[in-house]
């Protein structure tokens, strides 16, 4: 009879099953035991793939055309034994983990339940190569489904990882692509370096002083024991930097294994991951924008041929410096190349810069992972903001019995002090008027609602100097863009800006006036941030001006901007920081309870759906951080041209999508599907694509797309 085999290489080598299944196993173990459940881990791997003992898939695997349900196997031996977590992992580690369905649901359907009723080719040869393994204690099983879920997801990244990185090694003859990356003691000594050689616990002034104060604070708390901790800390208040040594002298103190940026928006990626790449070493920083996932057939044999599915991101480098988007809604999807990378959140450092930008639609679900990371996987997790969003409530009813420490000892006194703008409203202005008091100033920034406002205006400004920057700009022109920004504000020489909302937050630029359309008080403040910030001009000739644009606000923005003015009727000093705090409680109450949770996920997961419990599948269609999931199209400019040669070349590798992800736009389907149908677009994936027409990109406003409402979040 001939060898049972899991796979064969272009090359005609061949992979025995039980080579696969133990490799796999051992792997998942591995990843596993992070969280104290390298059996679960173990199990799921050896169990996997047993449905490939069957005669079918042997016939499938060496030439045969016929379709081979190869997950189900493994997942009904789990089933038998009462292992519901590993079933559901098993069963979705390529099609994704399914709902869990009821005992009504009949075999054609694709929930755990109707696929454990389906008829399957005889696979029991498996036991005459892999001794039956002893099943742990079911300490999977929780009596919370919310943790359960969050334990699932989990083992499922383990085993997809495992799974993937051992088909990688036979398929590249032994090698993976794993970066791997310098240990965080190594990391820390080249951060103590930098504050040595930039002085910065020597400072020459007392804004210097109050960001060393922050810093130390940060320093001294980091050796305390892991859980959830705030810092809350004014913009200009150098928390940066003061978050990165919390994080790795956290991190080296407790043998955490990774730290991982959690940013609202992708232009704070660019800035953010920039300084860390000049500190830390670019080899130990991944800069992950976007979500563009491949996929692979559950029936598929030769998943292994999909280079592109081997090569989705898995944080395995030491720093992560990533989105909001990506990491809320890869903690509630269900795909493989989604779910990859969870298991390496597990023993991190997690900082959630500006976590007031968490959308208040998805505030529970995304409180509730936090507290689930803190509690149950070994994550330490830091609310980084300078505007603290009221929390506590929401954590106190998700998880009581978890405590936030405030890392920054005054914050109160020191948002006072580090006070530098001072604050005018001037009622509705046409674009018109804006572009005419813009061009009045040398230096100026200017940040609207909507990319097609930012490019109206920007087309009206006169003189020299004038800048846009949106997300239609790939991430390495944003940067080189800012970089001249930068010099020119240095130099004094003109210097306009206008912008969508990704600069107001973590971008380091100093305007002597900033014009900001009106929104939500905490994006007001966020802006102010980027006036007078190094404190060389006083507070009063530092004017952070607020207007009402010509066209509506954004619908997403109506709450945000009522919330903004009920705190302006109850403090008329809307720098304050009391004010602050009125305007996210009233922000809360104008949304109202059940407006946290908009898709429903935690009642989902608590009751079911029609019954269906643990609804995997349908929450991941359901929760999403924005309304419109994005599409990536890559720019072949510069050093891109290069890296899209080389993806059409077919050279596809993890390290190859990092670098591209420097060169990729996000646009939302609608605008990806109509550049595809005017051919230019050519589409790697169905949410990735290069662009072919190259006049659709331009040096000053980036892509060229029928403009559009903006929305503040993009993955």
């Amino acid at each position: 009879m001939l060898p049972y085999i899991a796979r064969r290489a272009e090359d005609k080598r061949e992979q025995a099953l039980s080579e696969h299944l133990h490799g796999t196993a051992e792997r998942a173990a591995e990843f596993a035991s992070v969280f104290a459940a390298a059996e679960w881990g173990y199990l799921c791997g050896l169990l996997h793939d047993i449905g490939k003992y069957s005669k079918a898939f042997q016939d499938r695997v060496r030439g045969a055309n016929q379709r081979v349900d190869h997950a189900t196997a493994g997942s009904r031996e789990l089933i038998r034994k009462g292992a519901l977590s590993a079933a559901f992992c098993v069963a979705g580690h390529h099609g994704g983990l399914p709902d869990g369905g009821d005992q009504m649901d009949s075999a054609d359907q694709i929930t755990l339940v109707g696929r454990s009723k389906r008829d399957l080719e005889d696979y029991a040869a498996w036991k005459t190569e892999i001794t039956p393994p002893s099943f742990p204690k079911l300490k999977s099983e929780h009596s919370d489904p919310l943790q359960e879920s969050f334990f699932t997801r989990m083992l499922y990244s383990c085993l997809v990882d495992a799974d993937y990185l051992d088909t990688e090694a036979f398929m590249s003859d032994g090698t993976v692509d794993r970066a791997g990356g310098e240990s965080m003691s190594v990391l820390l000594g080249r951060l103590n370096d930098h504050f040595e050689k930039k002085g910065f616990l020597k400072p020459n002034n007392d804004l210097n002083g109050r960001r060393t104060q922050v810093l130390k604070d940060c320093i001294e708390i980091a050796t305390t024991a892991p859980g959830l901790f705030s810092l809350t800390v004014p913009t200009g208040g150098g928390k940066t930097l003061a978050s990165l040594a919390f994080a790795l002298n956290h991190a080296v103190s407790y043998g955490k294994t990774r730290i991982i940026y959690v940013i609202p928006y992708c232009s704070i990626i660019d800035q953010t991951a920039e300084i860390f790449r000049d500190i830390l070493g670019a080899d130990n920083v991944l800069e992950h924008h976007s979500s563009a996932t491949y996929e692979t057939d559950e029936h598929a044999h030769d998943e292994a041929k999909n280079k592109m599915v081997l090569a989705t991101e898995n944080w395995d480098v030491p720093i992560v410096v990533t989105t909001s988007v990506q990491f809320f809604e890869s903690l509630y999807a269900n795909r493989s190349s989604r779910c990859r990378k969870l298991h390496n959140i597990a023993n991190s450092v997690v900082i959630f810069d500006e976590a007031q930008m968490i959308p208040v639609p998805c505030l529970k679900p995304c409180v509730l992972a936090i507290a689930q990371l803190v509690e149950h996987f070994k994550t330490t997790a830091v609310l980084c903001t300078a505007t603290q969003p009221s929390l506590d409530g929401l954590f106190s009813e998700l998880a009581p019995q978890l405590e936030r420490r405030e890392i920054c000892t005054e914050p109160q006194e020191l948002y006072m002090a580090l006070r530098r703008v001072r604050f005018q409203q001037i009622g509705k202005l046409s674009n018109a008027e804006l572009a005419n008091r813009l061009s009045g100033h040398e230096q100026v920034l200017c940040i609207v609602n909507s990319r097609k406002q930012a490019q109206e205006v920007f087309g009206l400004l006169q003189g020299e100097g004038n800048y846009h920057l949106s997300t239609l700009m790939y991430p390495q022109h944003r940067s080189r863009l800012l970089e001249g920004i930068r010099k020119r504000l240095k130099e004094g020489v003109p210097c306009r800006v206008v912008s969508t909302s990704l600069i107001e937050a973590g971008v380091d630029v100093d305007f002597p006036a900033v014009y900001r359309a009106e929104a939500g008080l905490d994006s007001i403040l966020q802006a102010a941030g980027r006036c007078n910030r190094e404190g060389r001009r006083g507070a009063e000739e530092s004017i952070v001006t607020i207007f009402q644009p010509e066209a509506k606000s954004p619908l997403l923005l109506g709450a945000n901007i009522s919330a903004m003015r009920e705190a302006e009727r109850s403090n008329q000093d809307i720098g304050a920081f009391e004010t602050i705090q009125i305007y996210f409680n009233a922000l809360l109450q104008f949304k109202g309870d059940g407006a946290l949770d908009k898709y429903g996920v935690l009642d989902a997961f608590r009751r079911g759906i029609h019954g269906r419990l643990l609804p995997f599948r349908t929450v991941a269609e359901r929760f999403r951080m924005i309304e419109s999931t994005a599409k990536t199209i890559y720019i072949p400019e510069g050093a891109g041209v290069a890296l899209v040669e080389k993806l059409c070349a077919g050279q596809v590798s993890r390290g190859l999508f990092r670098a591209l992800g420097r060169y990729g736009v996000t646009v939302y389907p609608e605008q990806f599907d109509a550049l595809y149908r005017a051919g230019d677009i050519e589409k790697i994936s169905g949410d990735a694509a290069i662009l072919l027409n190259m006049g659709l990109y331009r040096s000053q406003t980036g892509l060229s797309l029928e403009a559009e409402e903006g929305k503040g979040f993009l993955v």
